[in-house]
Order: C-alpha cells, then sequence, then structure tokens
C-alpha cells in the first residue's frame, strides 16, 4: 500500500488486467527476459518512488521453444542508471499491446534503435551484422496516431498502457536473434540505389518522388525520336547509305535495339502509376473489394491484370487509360517491324537505243535485162517474205528470258524504257469473203493444174469438167478457187486445195471487182490484195465438197505507234495507234506497150509516191512514206508467190506448190511445202508478215535510232511512317496517364504515401491478424482466401489502416486483450 503522502502511479483503470509471472523458475537470469523502468529523482516532476514500487513484468521462456536464441540481459547494476535526459524525452506512455507479455508462438519483435537512447548498454545492442533500425526513420512511415511524429509503430498515445500517468519510461527491446543467422550490412551498388530511390519516393519534392519514372519515359520518348530522326533522313534513300552497316548492324536491327529499349521503358511508368492508383483507388469513395488490389497489382506486371482491370473500371477511370496502354503495348514490336521495308527501285542508268523508219529508202540492186534496165527485187525483202510463203516464217532466236528481238535494241542494263513513238511498217487486215463463194460443176478452162506454164501460154491451158467451189468477178468469167477436175480421155483427175489469186492480175495489173478490191477500197497504195482460198481438211474435204476458208487480204504500208520496254533480257513493244493513208485518188497503175529493135512488150509504172502524214515528234512534221520506186519493187517480190495454186494429183503423192506463175515464159515452178501455214490460221499469218517487215524496215540502212531511258535496279530505305501512330499516340498518352497520376498523388499526399508497386508497403499495411485468421478460416470451411477477397470491402484510412466490414482495423493499432489470463499467468 502506497501513503497517502506519496503520489500513486496507478490511476483508476480497473479495466486493464496486470498478470504476474509466480513460476519458481522466474530466477533464472539464463531464461529471463527482462523490461525495466527507473525513475531520475533528480530531474523528474514526480515524486519519488521507491524501485520496488516499480513494477516488473517478467516472463520465463517455455521449455518447448525450439528456436535456438541467444538472450542478452542487461546488467541489473546499469540498468537502474537512467540518463535524465532519455527519461524526460520518453515521457509518453507506452501501448499496452507491445508492453503485455509476448506470445512465444508469434515472430520476435523487430529490432529498432532510437538514437537518444543513450543509457543502453552496448550489452543490449542487437549482435553484430545484424540489421539496424537506425536505417529508418518513424518519419518515413505512417504515424498510427494523428500528431504523433517520430513514435516508434509499437508505441501508443499518451493515455493508454497500465494506468501510470506521466510515467516516463520506455520499453527496450530484448535483442533476440537466432544465433545461426548471418547478416551481411555490405551497401552494394543495387541497395544504394534503392535508398536513394526511396529517399526521393519520401521527398516533398514532386519531380523526385517520380523521378525514375520521368526518366524512363524520357529514354523511352529519346529512342522513338531516334528511330524517326535516323528514319527521316534516310528515308527513300540507297540502302548503301546507312553508315552502320560496316559494322555489321543493319537498320533494322538499330530499329529493333531502339524499340525495345523504348517499348521497357514506355511500360515502367505505366506500371509504377497504375502501383499508385492502386492505393488511390482504396482511398477515395466508398470501400472497395479487397479482390480489387489483386487486380491493380496484377494489371502494373501484365496484359491479363491490364484485361481484368479495364473490365472492373468500365473504362471510366483513369486507371483504365493505364491499362489500355499495357495492352497496346502488345502490338508494338509488330508495328516498329512494319516501318522499315527495303524495296527495288530503278534508277537512271544512261540510255537504251532502239531503231524506227520514217522513211524507207532501200538500195536497189541494178539488173540489166537485154541491154535494158530493169528493177530488181529488193534483197532485204526477199529473205524477209519468203520464209512467210513457203513456211511458218523466221524462227525465234532464244535469248536471255525471252527471244531475240528482231530489230536492233541496245540496254546497258536490264531495265530500258521508251517513249511512244511512231515508224512506218507494214499493215495487215482480212476479211470472210465465203459468201462470195458458189458450189458449181462446170466445163471451162482449167489453168490451176500444176504441170502448166505461166503467162502468154495461156493459149495452152485445157478445157474440162470441174467440181467446186467459184469466185464470179463482175465482168470476168468464173474462177475456180477450190475443187476437183472430172479425168476423162483429156484430163485427169486433180485437186486444188488452195489458191491465191491477187485482185490485181500480175504482170498487167488488171483489176478484178472494179478497182482491185472488194472490203478495202479506201486502203491508199496497198502491196497486196489478194483472195486466199484454203481447204483446212485436205484432199478429203474437198472431194466432200466441204466449204473452203475464204479471205480477202491487204498487206499495207502505215504508220504504227508503239511502246517498246525491255526488261531482263525480254523485248517487249504495244503497238498504240495505227495510221493509214486513206485518201482518194486516181488509179495508180499505168501499163504500155513498149516496141523498139529488140522487140515489143509492155511496161508498167507506179505513178506516185506512199505519203503518210501521222503525229510525229520530228519538228520539221516530215511525213512517213516510200517513193513509187520502192512500192514497185515491194510489190514484185509478192509477184512471186500471188498468184499461186496448191494442187494433188494422182501423178504425185504429196501436193505441190506452183509459185511465180507472173512469170512470161515457158518454164513450170513447182515445190513442196512441209507444211502450209496459210490454211492454218491465214489472218495471223499475214500479221506476221506484215510485223516481220516492218522489223526488216527498221533495221534496213533506213533506220533511226529512238533514245530511250536506262535504268538500273536499287535496294533503297522505305519508310512507313504511318506505322509509327501507334507507338507515338501510345507514347503520348502514358505521358498524359503519368501526369494525371502525378497530379492526384500530389492531392493525396497527406493521406496516401507515393508508394507505388512497392512490396514494402504491402507488408507494411497488412490486414489486422484478426481479419486474416478469418479468412484462413475460411479456407478450412470449404471456401479459399480469394473468394472472401472477392466478398470482403476494405477502405484505406488515413492513418488508421484498413477499414474492414464497416469495422476499423489497422494493421499499427493495439490488440484487444481478453480479461482473462493465459495459461501459467496470475
Amino acid at each position: 500500500m502506497i501513503s497517502p503522502g506519496v503520489l500513486s502511479p496507478w490511476p483508476g483503470y480497473p479495466e486493464i488486467p496486470i498478470f504476474l509471472d509466480t513460476r519458481p523458475d522466474h530466477n533464472s537470469p539464463e531464461s529471463q527476459r527482462t523490461s525495466t523502468t527507473t525513475f531520475d529523482t533528480s530531474h523528474s516532476s514526480v515524486s519519488p518512488v521507491s524501485p520496488l514500487n516499480i513494477p516488473h513484468f517478467i516472463k520465463v521462456t517455455p521449455p518447448s521453444r525450439s528456436a535456438n536464441y541467444s538472450s542478452k540481459t542487461p546488467n541489473r547494476a546499469s540498468t537502474h542508471q537512467f540518463d535524465r535526459q532519455y527519461v524526460q524525452q520518453q515521457s509518453k506512455k507506452t501501448s499496452t499491446r507491445f508492453l503485455s507479455p509476448v506470445d512465444q508462438t508469434e515472430k520476435p519483435p523487430v529490432p529498432w534503435k532510437d538514437e537518444e537512447l543513450s543509457s543502453i548498454t552496448q550489452e543490449n545492442s542487437p549482435p553484430q551484422g545484424a540489421p539496424s533500425m537506425s536505417k529508418f526513420r518513424f518519419g518515413d512511415f505512417p504515424s498510427t496516431h494523428k500528431g504523433e511524429k517520430n513514435c516508434p509503430p509499437y508505441a501508443s498515445p499518451a493515455g493508454s498502457g497500465l494506468g501510470i500517468s506521466n510515467g516516463s519510461y520506455g520499453t527496450v527491446p530484448s535483442g533476440v536473434y537466432p544465433s545461426h543467422e548471418k547478416f551481411d550490412d555490405t551497401n552494394n551498388f543495387v541497395q544504394r540505389i534503392e535508398d536513394t530511390l526511396w529517399r526521393y519516393s519520401l521527398s516533398r519534392n514532386v519531380f523526385k518522388r517520380w523521378l525514375l519514372e520521368t526518366i524512363s519515359w524520357a529514354i523511352s520518348a529519346l529512342c522513338m525520336a531516334g528511330i524517326v530522326i535516323v528514319l527521316f533522313r534516310l528515308q527513300n534513300r540507297n540502302s548503301d547509305e546507312w553508315p552502320l552497316g560496316n559494322y555489321g548492324i543493319t537498320l533494322n536491327t538499330y530499329v529493333a535495339i531502339l524499340s525495345r529499349i523504348a517499348s521497357a521503358a514506355l511500360l515502367l511508368p505505366v506500371s509504377e502509376a497504375l502501383g499508385q492508383l492502386k492505393w488511390s483507388w482504396f482511398f477515395q469513395g466508398e470501400s472497395k473489394k479487397m479482390w480489387d488490389f489483386e487486380i491493380f497489382d496484377n494489371a502494373s506486371r501484365g496484359p491479363w491484370g491490364s484485361f481484368q482491370l479495364l473490365l472492373r473500371t468500365k473504362g471510366r477511370k483513369l486507371a483504365a487509360l493505364g491499362a489500355c496502354i499495357v495492352l497496346l503495348a502488345l502490338a508494338l514490336d509488330p508495328f516498329f517491324q512494319q516501318v522499315v521495308d527495303f524495296p527495288d527501285r530503278y534508277i537512271k542508268a544512261g540510255n537504251g537505243i532502239l531503231t524506227k523508219t520514217r522513211l524507207f529508202e532501200p538500195k536497189f540492186q541494178e539488173i540489166w535485162v537485154d541491154g535494158a534496165l530493169s528493177s530488181g527485187l529488193d534483197d532485204l525483202f526477199v529473205r524477209t517474205t519468203y520464209p512467210y510463203f513457203y513456211g511458218n516464217g523466221s524462227v525465234p532466236i532464244p535469248f536471255g528470258n525471252s527471244v531475240r528481238p528482231d530489230i536492233p535494241v541496245s540496254c546497258p542494263t536490264s531495265n530500258c524504257t521508251w517513249e511512244p513513238y511512231e515508224t512506218l511498217g507494214m499493215c495487215s487486215a482480212c476479211e470472210n469473203v465465203s459468201d462470195l463463194l458458189t458450189f458449181e460443176c462446170m466445163n471451162t478452162r482449167i489453168d490451176w493444174f500444176a504441170n502448166q506454164t505461166g503467162v502468154t501460154t495461156e493459149d495452152t491451158y485445157p478445157n474440162g469438167t470441174v467440181c467446186g467451189y467459184f469466185v464470179k468477178p463482175p465482168g470476168s468469167e468464173p474462177i475456180l478457187v477450190s475443187g476437183y477436175s472430172i479425168p476423162d480421155q483429156s484430163i485427169d483427175e486433180e485437186v486444188l486445195l488452195m489458191r491465191n489469186l491477187p485482185l490485181l492480175s500480175a504482170p498487167l495489173r488488171d483489176p478484178l471487182f472494179g478497182d482491185g478490191s472488194i472490203h478495202f477500197k479506201d486502203y491508199r497504195n496497198p502491196i497486196i490484195d489478194a483472195l486466199i482460198v484454203t481447204s483446212p481438211g485436205g484432199e478429203q474435204s474437198v472431194k466432200r465438197n466441204a466449204t473452203p476458208n475464204a479471205y480477202e487480204c491487204v498487206l499495207t504500208w502505215c504508220v504504227k505507234e508503239i511502246q517498246s520496254s525491255y526488261f531482263e533480257a525480254a523485248y517487249h513493244e504495244e503497238i498504240t495507234h495505227i495510221y493509214h493513208n486513206k485518201t482518194k485518188g486516181p488509179f495508180p497503175w499505168n501499163t504500155y506497150l513498149v516496141e523498139d529493135e529488140f522487140g515489143s512488150g509492155y511496161m508498167v509504172d507506179y505513178l506516185e509516191n506512199v505519203v503518210i502524214n501521222a503525229p510525229s515528234d520530228d519538228q520539221q512534221n516530215t511525213p512517213f512514206g516510200a517513193s513509187n520506186d520502192t512500192q514497185l519493187t515491194t510489190l514484185l517480190v509478192f509477184d512471186t508467190f500471188f498468184p499461186s495454186v496448191y494442187t494433188k494429183s494422182n501423178i504425185t503423192d504429196n501436193p505441190l506448190l506452183r509459185y511465180k506463175i507472173s512469170d512470161p515464159g515457158l518454164k513450170i515452178q513447182q515445190r513442196e511445202l512441209d507444211i502450209n501455214p496459210w490454211a492454218i490460221d491465214t489472218p495471223r499469218h499475214m500479221e506476221n508478215l506484215a510485223t516481220a517487215m516492218t522489223n526488216a524496215m527498221r533495221s534496213s540502212e533506213s533506220r533511226e535510232d529512238v533514245v530511250g531511258q536506262a535504268y538500273q535496279r536499287e535496294n533503297y530505305i522505305q519508310v512507313r511512317f504511318q506505322w509509327l501512330a501507334l507507338p507515338l499516340g501510345l507514347l503520348l498518352f502514358s505521358g498524359v496517364f503519368l501526369t494525371a497520376t502525378v497530379v492526384r498523388t500530389s492531392r493525396e499526399k497527406e493521406h496516401v504515401g507515393v508508394w507505388k508497386t512497392s512490396a514494402v508497403a504491402t507488408l507494411l499495411y497488412g490486414l489486422p491478424d484478426e481479419i486474416q485468421k478469418k479468412m484462413a478460416a475460411s479456407a478450412s470451411g470449404g471456401g479459399t482466401p480469394r473468394t472472401t477477397a472477392k466478398q470482403m470491402k476494405v477502405q484505406l484510412q488515413p492513418g488508421k489502416g484498413w477499414r474492414v466490414s464497416g469495422n476499423w482495423f489497422s494493421p499499427l493499432a493495439d490488440k484487444v486483450r481478453r480479461n482473462q489470463p493465459p495459461p501459467g499467468w496470475i
């Protein structure tokens, strides 16, 4: 009992129990854990109290304790020598939660050290190498009580505890550590970085709080700027101009490296901002489901969590913007890969040359017949046309990927093009005239037998009965074009398979059908206008009286507008337009009789030059054409084949071609044909003949050069900037998202710390033990803690911790003690 004159240190708090250990082994110094309080009466305002009246809390370590701990017991002589200054500054009472006996089943308390505990002896300090709590200031963590600064986590405001009014005492850590635990207090480079970032996060300077995120976003921006600037300068340039190519680093490698750095640096501030919004989510508004904590945490780590967060917020919160950025960031690599392409293009590399003809003036070969100068045949056209008269024409010569062009072409590279140009040439046209044919059998003069001679010997031709198809020119006798003879005593059986009948007779140029044409009367200066009648089925079809193929075909001068190109050893040209001379005029042929000392004969003259007016690139607008002599000599070449007949008799096994019928005299000209090209496709064969003659003129001495452009293949850099829309857009929106998060955090700095994705903050603000036990108990009942988290609502209260289901819980609040002593206590 305390005397009335002495101020009692025990206020009236009957509801706070006091338990004393009465076990007989409490005097054992090896097993005791002691917390003592001694007053320095020389500097205290409280009346002296006997040490016997100072309460002692003694707890005996249970024998079942398995951890190997070494107990450091303070020297009893020194523990009563308290520094006056220490007592005055530690005048705040300690929470009963941490003064009550410690349950040995729980983990030992985390040791902490205050710089003002000068009275604690070296013997009470933690083992050497243990982490010192002096590295952590209490101001670094939120106080559990408003107005209490630099208060240890285990301290509570004045007025709590065991009811000692204004008692100046504090608890001293026992310094219990596992004897086998080793500590490494080496401050390596990573730790120094973490310490620096942690101090920055506690700074009052907003920029320092978000320094790492700002730097990371700036790195991403610089990498993207490095990509854009380089690509902008290299756009449409030769790929060989890439400077790092000499060091084995391609442009794609450069873009890939910077894009990967940019992507990683872009996601760091977004992830940290999402982590910070996690705390703001539970601070603002009403209580949220505890499950949201995991959703936010997963969102700061990857796309799946971001997708869940986007659904959870329905896209209406600031965090949804960060979730969208994380999801869209999945496409950054494909988009960066599509930015650069290396196609081929052709650049100018010299000139290509080919030829054309404006005025065709071949060199004539002078031929003298009986002392008189006569026009000879043009050797150029002879070499060109004869293969088509008696066969399929010239054989293409393989060259490169195609065939060798039939005109002179020079291309220094594999690609040359020319502007459209005009050239003098030959054109053909054919019309079906089967309607002009009539089938008859009649007795007439036979002029188509193979053994007959030419002109001036018509009186020797026999008469006989023939059956077949006739053409009947006005004012002329019917002409058999396909049929057979009926054998009798004077003639044998013979079959007419093909007949080529010019509508201007040779050599006197007497016209048939009025002016020598049926369907092409408006064509001026034709080379040949003839009827070509063939029997594709051969001898059997003729004897069956089958209708033959009958065409009127014309070959005339023309001007062709051509678009030419040469690519990879293949020459190609396309005729874009054709110009003809369709001007009306008098009949251009003049035939007259000539008599001299050698005899008499007929002379044939062509009276006009060939002139075709067509658009030209020639500044003088020189017309295209040829002289009248060229026209005459060209027509003489065709007189060798027009007219001609192709027949088969019983005497010979193979059909024979009788040609050069227009030559006067008694000579018989016959030959076999390996193939009759006229019976296969007459219009196409005439077209090929016209093309060959055009190419021959362009290869003659009358040719002119056409200069084109040669191109060389080049590999260049093509930049498709549209694919940078997503990366640059994400960079912009991530900056907006980071800025908005910083602004929100600065407004909440008095209530919510800048903890971001820190795991330390999560551990410090863990749920109270009671809630953890309830959640664990739900697992034993068939549920899971995750299921409970989906149903439980929590709210982060400033300075208090978590409020769960309407009750206030705090990880730093005092535990509520039941008013019952634990086993072994009185």
